[in-house]
């Protein structure tokens, strides 16, 4: 990478303004305040409720290979449990077991506690549920809904921090994927669809800074959707029009799959020199909220996890559906 004097001041102060509650309706006059009240409304109304406001049941037992299971568990919001999916086989978490039973050649023990209309401030709870049974991956899905309430990304980013922090004390992996752009969602009109962009995105630096810290590694959900959303709307978006459609959480799924398996050792991880993929954290951060499927996760630079701009992480984008000779 080349270094640009001043790039990691710019990214930390993008990541530090979401993560202290910056760049939200403090910046906005009354009268606009009021049109993106009213605009929220009107898409609200257009997204409606699809289906109910529960996923299929998911959890069980995944892959048809002998010896002990992994135990994983999906933490989060509706798009944890697949909303709008009629058929288990269709959710992100039963998509992201199978292909881990695949990869690893053991089954996969699936519990799903996420919660339609979850904000972070719900994963706690979501959390004591699980802690009992020890996952050794838990993957969560959150942002979205923090976005919607517009809840302060301090306080959001605070709740997701927590929960990582007691998974990794029961010996859990941690993937989570950030908060996705709400800018392509089709009921949210302009400047809604602008202000939801900017402000995703900065919950999603914000989020990777923290998990980062606590020991888990995200995957950028940015506008992973975003072309897919514009060209083949009914295709990638369900009946609401809001949540994804089964080709859609399959692209989500896919998208988080290969950082799961590297989690637990199934896959080969990116071994970044003093280049390319290689950046300290708040830049990282900051670049990953613009370049969807990116993970980032701690690592360390001559033996080192801090360098002179902070600690030190890797970004690595993995191409979708690659296997493990690709890798």
């Amino acid at each position: 990478m080349v270094w640009v004097p001043g790039m990691a001041r710019a990214a930390r102060r993008i990541a530090t303004a979401a993560a202290l509650g910056g760049g939200g309706l403090t910046a906005l006059g009354a009268t606009a305040y009021g049109l993106l009240i009213a605009e929220g409304l009107l898409a609200r109304k257009a997204i409606g409720r699809p289906h109910g406001l529960d996923g299929p049941h998911s959890d069980g037992v995944y892959g048809d290979f002998d010896g002990p299971p992994i135990r994983m568990t999906m933490l989060g919001d509706s798009t944890s449990v697949g909303l709008g999916m009629t058929e288990a086989s269709r959710t992100p978490a039963v998509m992201i077991a199978g292909g881990l039973s695949a990869v690893a050649e053991r089954p996969v023990q699936l519990t799903v506690v996420g919660k339609s209309g979850a904000p972070s401030a719900e994963l706690g709870e979501q959390v004591d549920r699980v802690l009992e049974t020890k996952p050794d991956i838990a993957v969560i899905f959150v942002g979205a809904n923090d976005i919607i309430t517009q809840t302060p990304p301090g306080v959001a980013v605070r709740h997701l921090t927590k929960a990582v922090r007691r998974l990794r004390e029961v010996g859990a992996e941690v993937v989570v994927g950030t908060c996705p752009d709400l800018g392509t969602v089709r009921p949210i009109a302009q400047p809604l669809r602008w202000v939801t962009r900017r402000w995703s995105r900065q919950l999603a630096a914000a989020q990777t800074v923290a998990v980062v810290d606590a020991g888990g590694r995200t995957v950028a959900f940015a506008d992973l959707l975003g072309p897919e959303f514009e060209t083949n709307p009914t295709e990638m978006f369900g009946p609401d029009r809001f949540h994804p459609s089964d080709r859609g959480y399959a692209q989500a799924a896919y998208a988080v799959l290969p950082s799961v398996c590297a989690a637990l050792g199934l896959w080969p991880e990116p071994r970044p020199e003093h280049g390319e993929g290689l950046q300290p954290i708040y830049l990282a951060a900051a670049t990953a909220a613009e370049e969807p499927g990116t993970e980032v996760s701690a690592t360390r630079v001559d033996g080192r996890a801090t360098g002179p701009h902070g600690k030190w992480a890797a970004l690595f984008r993995r191409r979708l559906g690659e296997s493990l000779n690709d890798a």
